[in-house]
């Protein structure tokens, strides 16, 4: 029995290739990259992180959260109807084209998909390839199997933004309310989740290459489905890690409540439809307050009085290299006080070959840095700061 079930993973595996989302996620990762690189060289004049950041992302601890996933599809013998898998496909695609990347949360992409199964399967005389089949051999447990999935999807998320959202965000530049020229910063991720899922019946049974076994008196194929999830977030008023991690805290919590109550939904099956409804709600909530707590906040990327904030470091610059970090402030340049970025390049200027920076951290600590600066190193160190200036003036240069 062990061998049967390794050698139907092991092909099972092979149909991660068949699923469309599979490339349409590689395509929309890069073009995420190629469309942020042209944002950074509009604002700075320079790319931050090269264009493929969101392509070396997009599988990496995605595999792992899968992993996790498909432990429990599998041990627990969670099973989801074929057609299910197609409506998240038609979601997924659906939902990525408005250029949110955030409604591509399993919230939405599975969510909308449960209530479109439901609303399919109950039409009678509706005749749709693939749908019929599915939904003859779906009995009453199956749709809190669904909301099961997607409970366990919900934490996977939170893991996955926890883990990553917050490494390499990309700075920008944004109008405050008093017109003037203000830093943010903005978390955009695409993560491409594997999960091996048990497909009731036999959906594709005119296939004969298909792998199908048998449990009890139920036949079922395996089928390794590629999940989109997408996160996007903009950050204002506090340090990216502090603020990704009060975010992915709150949705691990929904994912936590929701799974507690998907397993209620085996044995009372409408509260499998309540748990589905409560996830869009509450991922939909956790943004929305996400974002108003940001906009109550003063931007944290702004003039200071005593110093020059840290917008940004370019990966592998002089400034990367002395350990340099966003949010820090930087009081003196070779003994001299500086509180614009035109006396920071004259204070440098006066000891070409080295450089002492006095920098308060983000704990308010003081510490120094320094560095011999060599030939062939970038001139402006690779820091990024916010210019004073009028927004209508920076727009116009």
């Amino acid at each position: 029995m062990i061998e049967a079930w390794l050698i139907e993973i092991l092909r099972g595996t092979s149909k991660i290739f068949l699923h469309p989302v599979f490339y349409f996620s590689i395509i929309l990762a890069g073009l995420l990259g190629i469309r942020r690189v042209k944002r950074e060289r509009r604002d700075f004049n320079t790319r931050i992180h090269d264009a493929y950041l969101e392509l070396r992302y997009l599988f990496s601890i995605g595999i792992l959260v899968g992993l996790f996933i498909s432990i429990v599809t599998l041990v627990v013998g969670i099973p989801v109807p074929f057609a299910a898998i197609i409506l998240i496909g038609l979601f997924t695609v659906l939902f990525s084209l408005t250029t949110h990347i955030r409604l591509l949360s399993p919230a939405y992409t599975v969510g909308f998909a449960f209530f479109a199964l439901i609303f399919i399967g109950n039409q009678e005389g509706l005749t749709i390839p693939f749908f019929q089949t599915s939904f003859s051999a779906i009995d009453e447990k199956v749709y809190p199997s669904v909301a099961l999935l997607l409970a366990l999807l919900i934490i996977g998320e939170a893991i996955l933004i926890l883990k990553n959202g917050s490494k390499k965000t990309s700075p920008k530049l944004v109008k405050s309310k008093r017109g003037f020229q203000v830093g943010i910063h903005e978390a955009k991720r695409l993560w491409v989740v594997p999960v091996f899922l048990l497909i009731p019946g036999d959906p594709l049974q005119a296939m004969s290459w298909w792998p199908v076994f048998s449990i009890g008196d139920t036949t079922y194929s395996i089928f390794l489905v590629p999940f989109a999830v997408g996160f996007s977030q903009k950050i204002q008023g506090m340090l990216p890690k502090e603020s990704i991690r009060f975010y992915g805290l709150r949705i691990i919590w929904l994912g936590l409540i929701a799974t507690g109550l998907a397993i209620v939904g085996y044995f009372v099956p409408i509260v499998s439809i309540i748990t589905v409804a409560l996830i869009i709600i509450g991922r939909a909530t956790i943004t929305l307050l996400q974002r108003l707590k940001e906009e109550t906040l003063p931007f944290y990327y702004s003039r200071q009085n005593q110093g020059l904030m840290i917008l940004d470091i370019i990966p592998d610059s002089p400034a990367y290299r002395m350990a340099l970090k966003t949010g820090e402030l930087i009081t003196k340049v070779n003994g001299i006080a500086v509180q614009d970025e035109k006396g920071f390049y004259e204070a440098l200027q006066r000891n070409g070959a080295y450089c002492k920076l006095e920098v308060f951290d983000v704990n308010g600590q003081v510490r120094f840095v320094q560095r011999a600066l060599y030939e062939g190193d970038h001139y402006e160190l690779g820091i990024l700061f916010i210019e004073e200036k009028k927004w209508d003036q920076a727009a116009g240069e």
